[in-house]
């Protein structure tokens, strides 16, 4: 796994995910509490991504969104992972 692509496919998925309004990161949350999908690397490489979204603390409140991506082989173990938390307001919080 080629980290620099990793980096570059991870860092693509919080960006479109930031531009969700706040609403529309209450409306992902569910049950399952996680989206599973395959992209392929300008490399050929594999990627599984794992984007999860659920209430910080209490529901109504914070939201955050969690990314985690590996190829495949030993990375499956410590997958590279990269997260926001948004305020009901549309602010990060933490930032």
């Amino acid at each position: 796994m080629d980290k620099i692509e990793t980096k570059q496919i991870i860092t693509e998925q919080i960006k479109e995910l930031r531009m969700l309004p706040y609403s529309e990161l209450c409306k992902l949350i569910d049950k399952k509490n996680k989206r599973t999908l395959e992209i392929v690397g300008k490399s050929g490489t594999k990627y599984q991504i794992e984007i999860q979204v659920f209430w910080d603390d209490k529901p109504g409140k914070d939201v955050r969104v969690s990314v985690a991506i590996d190829g495949g082989s030993w990375r499956t173990f410590f997958p590279m992972t990269d997260s926001f938390i948004v305020a009901p307001s549309g602010e990060f919080v933490g930032e």
